[in-house]
């Protein structure tokens, strides 16, 4: 498999290795343990910066693939390139964990193609009104607010299920307390998107016609 040649250079998501990276992605545990511990034990496929750490996860939801950014591609349990050579709609759930920011949209494209019918996307990004963006600045990630990214999530056919969240610090690198930060100007964004299958027509009631003259029983 031909390695992809990402827009970015692959230093650039080792910013979430350094003491102003790591509490977003802390801050990101609970909500990726939520999607990936379902009622049933779905696929699923988890996209992540390399230094990323998983959250505790019930044996009957470990049945996905995780990947992580790495030498200009993706590495883990297979070693690849964009396209991703995996099955089209294999994946109940994706898991984007900031790698858009790395791979661009041909990421998004690749994340579609994967998505089976029903299933549903997180895209964990990063926040660029929030007053924490001073701290990535110089990090070469590439970032959109979230109303750009529900565009584009819609311009690949995804139905953005709901509302976009935020996690993560405000300003400070350490512990701040979560009554007093604004909602929208956490550090990180988190859209979730499905892809819906299309219904079939059902066929059109046979008409009932009157015929005058009638023999009626």
């Amino acid at each position: 498999m031909p390695a992809f040649a990402f827009n970015r250079q692959p230093v650039a998501l080792a910013w979430f290795d350094t003491a102003a990276g790591e509490p977003l992605l802390t801050a990101e545990q609970a909500a990726i343990g939520a999607a990936l511990s379902g009622p049933t034990p779905q696929p699923w496929l988890w996209l992540a910066p390399e230094t990323a750490a998983g959250p505790a996860l019930p044996p009957a939801s470990v049945r996905g693939l995780r990947l992580h950014c790495a030498g200009g591609g993706f590495s883990g349990p297979l070693r690849c390139g964009l396209p991703l050579p995996l099955h089209g709609e294999s994946f109940d759930r994706i898991i984007v964990q900031h790698a858009h920011e790395y791979g661009g949209d041909q990421l998004l494209e690749e994340c579609e193609r994967l998505l089976a019918p029903g299933g549903r996307l997180w895209l964990f990004s990063l926040n660029p009104l929030s007053p924490y963006r001073w701290r990535w600045r110089k990090a070469g990630l590439t970032f959109r607010d979230a109303l750009s990214w529900r565009l584009r999530l819609q311009a690949l056919g995804l139905q953005v299920a709901t509302p976009a969240s935020h996690l993560g610090p405000l300003w400070r690198i350490g512990h701040e307390r979560a009554g007093n930060l604004p909602s929208g100007l956490r550090a990180v964004c988190l859209l979730q998107a499905e892809k819906r299958a299309a219904a079939m027509i059902p066929p059109s009631p046979a008409g009932r016609r009157w015929r005058p003259g009638a023999a009626t029983a």
